[in-house]
């Protein structure tokens, strides 16, 4: 029987990857989505390319309850969830909003999937944070407060979980190119490379590899981390 990751806010970007690799893995996937968009079925299709499993799931994990139904409609599907990578997030003005997406989302996924990992004794969180939550950044200061928060959730549920073999850890992405990055004007890309130690920007592929890493069982002796992916910029 494969063994069973959700991903949320897995349809681009950094999530869609994670999906993809852990699917090449032969994990059957859960991919959550907030609205429906156009890469939903396509990445769907490219996951059941690997002949695993793959079903989606709406929900917003803003929403406490949202959450509870997505892990629900998982374990009737599948009837077990062995990884969760909190991976939802959001850049915006508005500070609660931010807050409430990045930081109160992952408590309330890892809430709600705590519970059916506990009953296994075994179980992987992969929360994802980001470099600005250790160094901040200037401008985004809800963003990186949501950030940091992760990782002081990461390391606390850590504590809390270990007893039931349930390892906690959290990546911290640097320049990452994703959509989010691509309306960068090309000067501002090759100034932002000029201050990374490997002279580039890193790839969805990159985070991905380290957390099938961190899901995998070489990790086995492995929690309550934060594993930068950042080309160096950070050390």
């Amino acid at each position: 029987m494969n063994k069973v990751a959700l991903i949320t806010g897995a349809t681009r970007g950094i999530g869609k990857q994670i999906a993809l690799t852990l699917a090449k893995e032969q994990y059957d996937i859960v991919i959550n989505y907030r609205s429906e968009n156009e890469e939903l079925s396509e990445v769907k299709k490219e996951i059941e390319a690997n002949n695993v499993k793959c079903i989606t799931v709406k929900g917003d994990v803003s929403n406490f309850k949202d959450c509870e139904n997505m892990i629900k409609e998982a374990i009737e599907e599948f009837g077990q969830i062995d990884v969760l990578v909190n991976n939802a997030g959001m850049t915006k003005d508005d500070f609660e909003k931010v807050i409430n997406v990045n930081l109160v989302g992952t408590f309330n996924m890892s809430k709600n999937v705590i519970p059916y990992m506990m009953k296994k004794r075994n179980g992987r969180i992969i929360n994802i944070s980001s470099v600005v939550g250790i160094s901040g950044n200037a401008g985004q200061t809800n963003y990186a407060a949501s950030k940091a928060g992760i990782i002081g959730f990461t390391k606390s549920l850590a504590k809390e979980v270990a007893s039931r073999n349930i390892l906690v850890n959290a990546v911290a992405p640097g320049f990452i190119e994703t959509s989010m990055t691509a309306v960068l004007k090309d000067e501002i890309k090759e100034e932002i490379a000029k201050q990374i130690p490997l002279k580039r920007m890193g790839t969805p592929e990159d985070v991905a590899n380290v957390v099938s890493f961190l899901v995998s069982e070489k990790s086995n002796y492995i929690t309550g981390q934060v594993i930068n992916i950042d080309g160096g910029m950070l050390m």
